[in-house]
């Protein structure tokens, strides 16, 4: 064999060797950036890598605190710092970069790296940095996303937790009325929501029934309402006519503050006495309450007054109504009338005709057949706002000592 073929085949020997050598120090590298799921991890074991076992003098990762070795100029560790005598990568314009770019190509950082004495990077170095850069940027996006789901099941189970004692808050056990049925019924669009519903029994007898709805959507709304129903609550057992109480309400509401009263608050107050079968209501702004009475003909109640906080100093009137044998009351907040299907609104006349239709003589009947009628409405599509409802009825046959 000629001396020629013999040294042909030993500098590819050779080829074959560094290629295997560069392969395993590349994988090598890929596991220790892929063995952490912690961002700060990943970079810090690139840039050890590419000082260390490359032996580059610095490296340093763009628009981030993480360098190592010598500073670079362009990352935060070479900022506001002049001087960097024999140090030719130093003032060197075009420095050696390799982006981290994530699954969408959009550039998460830079690898910045300063060969030693500012010579050019060999091609093994550069195949190296960019294979290197390859690997961090998956580690990197992997990290981050790790610690978005953690964030995220963190957040979830705080919104898990609000909705659980959200809902704590609603009415537990339903007064025991003779002669009278009552529910409700509570939905929210996201984990928590902003309507409220409460039902009090007085000292003097009667009971008082509150329906509400925050301005907005979710855990702001939801917030708004825990504290409206501290101070309603507060407010009930005062022993206040009804006018009075939401005269109160509406000012607490704007005394909460700026936020509070871009929170403003519609609601609709009941107070049922029930030895002269007689409701008394208050609306403030809110969606109207209906009254069914046995021959088919209704009550309604309108808005007497602006929502509670939206401006100060507010007085409201006392709507009254008698409630006797057969009678059926439905309050409500707007997510049951804003359901829609596609560009139809289910809306108030279809809710009215579902209500003054329905054969249930119960009021946990009533709500399950609106329900229904809502869902089947909608086809299937997303619930776009809180849903709650109250159902007050008084039975057919008359109760003994009670005025029909």
């Amino acid at each position: 064999m000629s001396p020629d073929i013999q040294h042909s085949d030993h500098n590819e020997t050779i080829d074959l060797q560094q290629q295997v050598f560069r392969l395993q120090a590349l994988l090598e590298a890929s596991r220790q950036v892929h063995e952490t799921i912690r961002e700060e991890e990943v970079l810090e074991s690139a840039l050890r890598i590419v000082v260390r076992e490359l032996e580059m003098a610095g490296a340093a990762f763009a628009g981030t605190e993480y360098a190592y070795g010598e500073p670079i100029a362009g990352s935060p560790q070479y900022d506001g710092i002049a001087d960097f005598p024999n140090r030719p990568w130093n003032l060197i314009a075009d420095i050696p970069a390799f982006p981290l770019l994530d699954r969408d190509g959009k550039r998460m950082t830079e690898l910045l790296v300063a060969p030693p004495g500012g010579r050019e990077l060999t091609i093994y170095e550069t195949d190296f940095l960019e294979g290197l850069a390859l690997q961090a940027a998956v580690a990197l996006e992997n990290a981050r996303n790790h610690k978005r789901n953690v964030e995220f099941a963190r957040v979830q189970q705080d919104l898990d937790s609000a909705r659980a004692i959200q809902r704590s808050l609603l009415p537990q056990e339903l007064p025991d009325i003779p002669g009278y049925s009552v529910g409700f019924k509570s939905t929210t669009c996201y984990e928590v929501g902003g309507d409220y519903l409460d039902i009090v029994a007085l000292p003097d007898g009667s009971i008082l029934m509150a329906v509400a709805d925050v301005a907005g959507k979710g855990l702001a709304s939801a917030m708004m309402s825990v504290s409206f129903r501290s101070a309603f609550r507060a407010v009930a057992m005062s022993g206040l006519a009804l006018d009075e109480l939401a005269a109160r309400m509406n000012q607490h509401q704007w005394q909460e503050g700026e936020e509070a009263r871009r929170r403003y608050v519609t609601a609709i107050f009941l107070r049922l006495y029930l030895e002269k079968g007689e409701i008394e209501v208050v609306n403030a702004g809110h969606n109207p309450g209906f009254v069914i009475h046995p021959d088919g003909s209704s009550c309604e109640f309108s808005s007497t007054g602006t929502p509670l906080g939206l401006l100060p100093g507010m007085s409201y009137s006392v709507e009254r109504c008698p409630f006797r044998a057969g009678c059926r009351l439905l309050f409500y907040t707007d997510g049951l009338t804003e359901a829609f299907r596609g560009d139809e609104e289910f809306g108030p006349e279809r809710l009215m005709e579902n209500f003054s239709g329905c054969k249930s003589l119960k009021a946990d009947g009533i709500l399950d057949a609106l329900w229904m009628a809502i869902q089947t409405f909608v086809e299937g599509g997303p619930q776009g706002d809180d849903m709650t409802a109250l159902v007050l009825c008084r039975a057919a046959e008359l109760e003994a000592g009670v005025p029909a």
